[in-house]
């Protein structure tokens, strides 16, 4: 686009300048004219003048033409850009939610992950449909290579490719560590950690390709300073900020871009069913006092998914929260 651009300013002043050129030729003509009556006779000087009005007009249409060209190529352009293809993982509710509207808002094409919710899956997709944006629901768990597979494959069969991945999903199995059975250590690692193993490499054998791509991992605060009854969901988003910073150096080389987002307390279904008590406890941790909304943490991921301002930044957690961790 640039180069269509530029090739066609340089057609576009020399085109002036020959306008201009031709102009002071006939004019020195008009002006030494050898014809009888000094500098030409009034039918030799309307003679002449006609023609520098005939130059003048074609050199003017000459720049008309030029412009219209530089316009028709500036359309063609924008219609060859295709928009972003996103997968966000969890996206039926909350965070995910939030993101995926706001990724479709942007202009992506989301594929909107789910585990069990088909129908708040199906309300986003419709929302996002209504702001003339694509979109496709997939339910599957994350945590399954087949079901990965067969989610790229579809956003692929659909769009062509896949651009962007948002790597959400997660499930809380709260419980002091020496309550804690092991099924439900193994179920918050299983989606948590590996869900997001899997779906990074799925995702990074496109993006590899292209030499192109953006993933963006939702962590969590506690996987940076802990938190009790939480030793499985701090372990596994511990370990989505250390796969986060290993993914982004391997990949690098293939200018694909990898961080990971770490929200505090976000409003949510959950929070709102917390007692006065409780809520009273959460906020005092919290220096700005308030509970982080969705929309926020979504537009932090907007930024770093499709905004050209981030592309010089790979392997950071950006966390989300309020101020709890500085």
């Amino acid at each position: 686009m640039a180069s269509v651009a530029g090739s066609n300013a340089v057609a576009l002043k020399s085109a002036a300048r020959f306008a201009d050129r031709s102009d002071q030729k006939f004019v020195q003509i008009s002006q030494w004219s050898p014809i009888s009556g000094g500098f030409g006779s009034v039918q030799a000087r309307t003679s002449i003048g006609l023609q520098c009005k005939s130059r003048r007009s074609f050199a003017s249409s000459g720049v008309k033409a030029q412009v219209a060209t530089v316009e028709q190529a500036s359309t063609e352009a924008a219609q060859k850009v295709e928009a972003p293809v996103a997968i966000v993982t969890g996206a039926s509710r909350g965070i995910g939610k939030a993101v995926a509207l706001t990724l479709g808002k942007a202009g992506c094409k989301v594929l909107v992950n789910y585990a069990r919710s088909s129908k708040e899956a199906e309300e986003v997709s419709k929302e996002i449909e209504s702001y003339g944006g694509q979109a496709v629901t997939f339910g599957g768990d994350v945590s399954k290579e087949a079901d990965v597979e067969a989610m790229i494959k579809t956003a692929v069969d659909t769009w062509g490719t896949v651009d962007i991945l948002i790597n959400n999903a997660g499930i809380t199995r709260d419980t002091l560590l020496m309550r804690m059975k092991k099924s439900q250590w193994q179920e918050v690692i299983d989606l948590n950690l590996t869900g997001v193993f899997l779906c990074t490499q799925a995702a990074a054998k496109i993006m590899m390709k292209k030499k192109k791509g953006k993933i963006i991992n939702i962590a969590s605060v506690v996987g940076l300073v802990g938190n009790v009854g939480q030793a499985n969901y701090s372990a596994a988003k511990a370990g989505v900020i250390g796969l986060t910073k290993t993914v982004a150096k391997e990949y690098a080389s293939r200018n694909i871009n990898v961080n990971a987002v770490a929200p505090g307390f976000i409003a949510s279904d959950m929070t709102a069913k917390l007692g006065d008590d409780i809520e009273k406890k959460i906020l005092e941790t919290i220096p700005l006092g308030r509970y982080g909304q969705p929309e926020e943490v979504a537009g932090l991921v907007e930024f770093l998914a499709v905004n050209p301002a981030s592309n010089y930044i790979t392997g950071q957690v950006f966390t989300i929260d309020g101020g709890m961790v500085m």
